[in-house]
């Protein structure tokens, strides 16, 4: 029974996070679920990852060295080669303000660390890309 290329491949993540002990967490839960993982600890790194990988989601803290989430937020979906890519912004910064300027500027969604384990983000994740078809 012949299975496509793309049943075969496994959807590949960016994680944009400086903190290792997060990285290696959402490394392993996001491994344990079947997920291709690719990390960059600064935003500059992170677009150009995001360029090469063409990823089918990008994870991205907001509080960086060098270019912010916000700034690399922008830098995706500006790029026509990477605006379609769904972006989750994944912060410690839980204000409204925050929350609204991610989302203005097309973030599918903003998780607040302390909110969720590392099981509900990898859930998240999938019910983003479930509905992407």
């Amino acid at each position: 029974m012949p299975t496509s290329k793309k049943a075969d491949k496994k959807q590949n993540i960016v994680l944009v996070e400086d903190d290792p002990f997060l990285i290696d967490m959402y490394m392993a839960k996001f491994t344990e679920a079947g997920y291709e993982i690719d990390v960059a600890s600064q935003g500059n790194k992170a677009m150009d990852m995001i360029k090469e990988k063409r990823p089918a989601i990008v994870l991205t803290d907001v509080v960086m060295p060098g270019l912010d989430g916000f700034e690399l937020l922008k830098l995706i979906k500006s790029d026509a080669a990477t605006k379609d890519i769904p972006v989750v912004m994944l912060t410690n910064l839980g204000q409204q303000e925050d929350i609204d300027k991610a989302k203005g500027l097309g973030a599918s969604d903003y998780l607040v660390k302390a909110h969720f384990t590392p099981s509900e983000v990898v859930a998240k994740v999938k019910a983003i890309l479930g509905g992407l078809k």
